[in-house]
């Protein structure tokens, strides 16, 4: 009979998801140091996927059903590629 758990390695390693409606471009604004910003996104970006959606979301959509918030068209992303 094969022993299954010792023929295959497991490699768990820690996940994480970050959201922003701000293009890593702008991230040195946001962090207020562009040099700190940069460190912080090549430790994050290394070994990432990086998905870009581009649109406005469903909490927006409705605001602007409900007359809340009037129609901007979303910004192009210059950073990275969607996936």
């Amino acid at each position: 009979m094969l022993d299954v758990s010792r023929t295959v390695k497991w490699n768990v390693e820690p996940s994480f998801l970050i959201t922003s409606n701000r293009t890593v471009s702008e991230w040195g604004v946001v962090f207020g140091d562009a040099i700190a910003a940069t460190a912080i996104l090549d430790r994050m970006l290394h070994h990432s996927h990086v998905i870009t959606i581009r649109g406005d979301s469903y909490r927006l959509k409705d605001k602007r059903r409900a007359g809340a918030v009037f129609h901007q068209p979303a910004a192009p992303s210059t950073s990275h590629q969607p996936v």
